[in-house]
């Protein structure tokens, strides 16, 4: 029965950091040795490469409209990191149980996409780097918090994570206005980076 809360709990940290949820998850399950965690995140290549693209992903989301383009790009990938995760807590047995898990990942995990990558636009429209760079160190810690409660006491942490994504709704339905202005942005930003390019 913990496996849903778990499930919720890691679905939610993926919208916002897919590859940092998997790199917690397997360093919590083999130095740790908490229980519900897959072993294939504990292997040693896998941690070295979720390693790197959480590296990757720091630097990314700490820049302005880069950090939306990589969010575009992990319209993708998170989602589906939410509902594998899910799928592997189950026991990818393709029963009902691991379906149901795979769900609650997977949705979680793009929703929790959505309102980050619509925030982050809002953001973006701040002329200066301080305001984005704090939101994405936030982000960081709320993953990493959520995602070590959520192995000790996975429904503490589902409810946590479900206080943060009601929250991020009603701010991302305050923000939209500034959300269109940020998606004029990034367009223009990129236009002219295109432009700059061909030149």
């Amino acid at each position: 029965m913990q496996l849903l809360p778990l499930a919720f709990a890691s679905g939610w940290a993926s919208g916002l950091n897919a590859y940092a949820t998997v790199l917690l998850l397997g360093l919590l399950g083999r130095f740790a040795h908490t229980g519900g965690v897959p072993e294939g995140f504990q292997r040693t290549d896998v941690l070295i490469v979720m390693g790197v693209l959480t590296l990757v992903e720091f630097v990314a989301d700490k820049i302005p409209y880069v950090d939306s383009i990589w969010d575009t790009i992990s319209t993708v990938v998170r989602p589906v990191a939410g509902a594998l995760i899910g799928a592997l807590m189950g026991g990818a047995n393709g029963d009902l149980p691991t379906i149901t898990l795979a769900a609650v990942g997977g949705v979680t995990a793009l929703l929790s996409h959505l309102t980050k990558a619509g925030l982050r636009l809002a953001v973006n429209t701040s002329p200066e780097p301080v305001t984005n760079i704090g939101v994405s160190l936030g982000e960081n810690v709320a993953v990493t918090g959520v995602v070590a409660l959520a192995v000790a006491y996975p429904v503490a942490a589902a409810v946590i994570a479900g206080i943060i994504m009601i929250v991020g709704f009603v701010v991302l339905w305050f923000a939209l206005s500034r959300i269109k202005k940020g998606w004029r942005a990034l367009r223009r930003w990129m236009a002219r980076d295109t432009a700059s390019e061909a030149a």
